[in-house]
């Protein structure tokens, strides 16, 4: 459904009768008559209200965060960056200490600029969210927050928000929305892209895998695939607003389909995905190595739309690591992948994740990631000292690793990392890639900014007439993790 379809149907709820039970017509009831409040508002402060909308983490949660601003933006408010703001919103992460600790470094800012302006609204949500702990810690030191809500019911923003502007509005009381889990699927709702040529799908949720050392199946809940009809609905939608390029978003795309009423593999649905007209690009994350089938890799090395990229997460190198991490494949099993890759798709870009310092990580463990790395050739490596997750079972095990042999051996794992990078782009050098322009540069207003099919970043002159187009760059320079080029 596409946006100027949900302004129509909201245009004709009549918002004097109870709200429907059913989704998302709830949703856009709320939104209404919040739209109404909204002219009142505005009316009583004279200028428009504001929100500002930060997100922490990975791609979903950028995903639900273009939700949330396309439902307020249809409520009436405008989007700015500075969190002196009528409304704010942490869409949060938890998947290492770190995101947790920024988060609430950034409330304790916030509460003193609601003390400036105590109709100020705060809102969190996402991931962190879905942890007891953390909620706890937030009703006790951190009060100014308004409303709190989870992974699992971010379709009901529209509802809470209502519940404390019309509701409680005078009440102080912080209303906490979270759930353990749903099978419920809400996605016809307003959303605002970043980009106007390309956009995140979400074609599943949640994770089966369990890994020692993830928190992600405890705060996003089992895997539930959306069927795929939907999935092709909304494409064609976004298309038709001008789309040329869809990142398809799961946990673990390659295990899509498997739990619905009429199963379809992640394969077919991409070949279905591949037939709509006027779509350019096609890219997917995350694959988890024990899923990825031949029938999907002989498919990449077939497409014509498939980028030439794949996020490929190994973890660690060390079968026994492997185990303990409770990542279902071996070192060996995960090399012959990345030969069958590379014989389907001899250009393709890898990318992967390394966690290094796991508990009981030896020198000869980390020697075998090492060798993963040097033999695989990895075009970009996202590399993470390990985080405890209280919760996890990798939380609870002997043998965690000194904290000056981790750094150690991550800034040796890095240097090898960026080492075979800048040799990887330098082979490109002097090739004409098809390249989607994305922005004006952010340091230099004569140039533009877009990505290769290999996901590579290329600056080269051009104006915002190019924004959104696919064109033909040649390679001039690499500069390691970016590209100066020239059109072709």
């Amino acid at each position: 459904m596409n946006y100027d379809t949900i302004k129509e149907e909201i245009k004709d709820i009549d918002i004097t009768l109870p709200p429907p039970k059913e989704e998302p017509e709830r949703q856009y009831y709320f939104i209404k008559k919040l739209q109404h409040w909204m002219e009142l508002k505005k009316e009583e402060k004279g200028r428009e209200l504001t929100c500002c909308v930060n997100t922490f983490g990975c791609q979903m949660n950028a995903r639900d965060s273009e939700k949330i601003i396309g439902i307020l933006m249809m409520i009436g408010y405008k989007v700015v960056e500075d969190e002196d703001a009528d409304l704010v919103i942490f869409n949060t992460c938890t998947v290492r200490e770190n995101a947790n600790l920024k988060v609430y470094g950034r409330l304790g800012q916030l509460k003193k600029i609601k003390n400036k302006n105590p109709e100020m609204i705060t809102m969190l949500c996402g991931c962190m969210m879905q942890e007891e702990s953390v909620v706890e810690k937030i009703k006790k030191s951190y009060r100014n927050v308004d409303i709190i809500f989870g992974t699992h019911n971010i379709f009901k923003f529209a509802e809470l928000l209502s519940m404390k502007v019309l509701d409680r509005a005078e009440s102080k009381k912080m209303i906490i929305d979270v759930w353990k889990d749903t099978t419920e699927i809400v996605e016809e709702l307003p959303v605002e892209r970043k980009y106007h040529f390309k956009s995140g799908v979400n074609i599943m949720f949640g994770c089966n895998n369990f890994c020692s050392y993830c928190i992600v199946p405890y705060v996003r809940g089992r895997e539930r695939s959306r069927e795929p009809e939907d999935i092709i609905a909304e494409i064609e939608c976004l298309v038709k607003d001008g789309v040329v390029e869809v990142m398809l978003l799961g946990q673990n795309v390659n295990s899509y389909g498997k739990n619905l009423e009429n199963p379809i593999s992640f394969t077919e649905l991409l070949r279905r995905v591949e037939k709509i007209e006027g779509l350019k690009r096609i890219r997917f994350m995350t694959s988890h190595p024990k899923d990825l089938s031949d029938e999907l890799i002989e498919y990449l090395g077939e497409s014509k739309k498939v980028c030439k990229q794949m996020h490929l997460p190994l973890q660690s190198g060390s079968d026994r690591l492997l185990q303990k991490m409770n990542r279902h494949y071996t070192k060996e099993g995960y090399l012959e992948l990345v030969r069958k890759i590379r014989k389907a798709v001899p250009d393709i870009a890898l990318s992967t994740d390394i966690i290094v310092g796991f508990p009981g990580e030896t020198e000869e463990d980390f020697a075998q990631t090492m060798d993963v790395v040097e033999k695989v050739e990895y075009d970009s490596a996202f590399t993470f000292i390990y985080s405890k997750r209280t919760g996890t079972p990798a939380a609870a095990m002997e043998e965690q690793v000194d904290e000056a042999v981790v750094k150690e051996r991550f800034d040796r794992l890095l240097a090898k990392v960026q080492e075979i990078a800048a040799k990887k782009a330098a082979e490109d050098v002097g090739k004409v890639e098809e390249v989607l322009v994305e922005e004006i540069n952010d340091h230099d207003a004569t140039l533009v900014t877009g990505r290769t099919s290999k996901n590579y970043l290329v600056h080269f002159k051009g104006d915002k007439s190019l924004i959104g187009s696919i064109v033909d760059v040649k390679l001039c320079e690499s500069k390691g993790f970016y590209y100066i080029g020239e059109l072709a």
